[in-house]
């Protein structure tokens, strides 16, 4: 990924993150998507919920808003979270579920040079698969 492209996702991830609805942990996630045409970002933040449960993650809020507006082909992922941390369980499969070769990355927004970064199939290895 070009580096003007990924401070681009970090800064719209960076401001997905204000948006984020956490009023029970506080810990707020942005996410910015990019798509296959490798110009249109897609974001998302965090949803809690008094049901836990029922919370929604960035990543997948990000995937489901691109999924419901026609788009299922995505190149990488920027989720800005404060402390840094890797996508949850369910957001791995749930990124992977559209390819093994998205890059992911993570970003402190309180520190930008705060990074890690994998592949889709870095993060889930031996992923659940649906032979299309």
């Amino acid at each position: 990924m070009k580096m003007e492209t990924e401070t681009l996702l970090i800064e719209q991830a960076i401001a997905a993150r204000e948006k984020a609805y956490a009023p029970y942990s506080n810990f707020k996630v942005g996410a910015a998507l990019l798509l296959a045409d490798g110009e249109t970002i897609v974001t998302g933040c965090n949803v809690e919920n008094a049901s836990y449960g029922l919370a929604i993650c960035a990543e997948r809020n990000a995937i489901c808003a691109a999924v419901a507006t026609g788009h299922q082909d995505f190149l990488a992922v920027v989720v800005a979270a404060s402390p840094l941390a890797s996508p949850c369980g369910a957001c791995r499969q749930f990124i992977v579920e559209f390819g093994k070769d998205i890059d992911v990355v993570s970003v402190d927004p309180n520190d930008t040079s705060k990074r890690l970064r994998w592949t889709s199939d870095e993060l889930i290895p031996d992923s659940f698969e649906f032979e299309k």
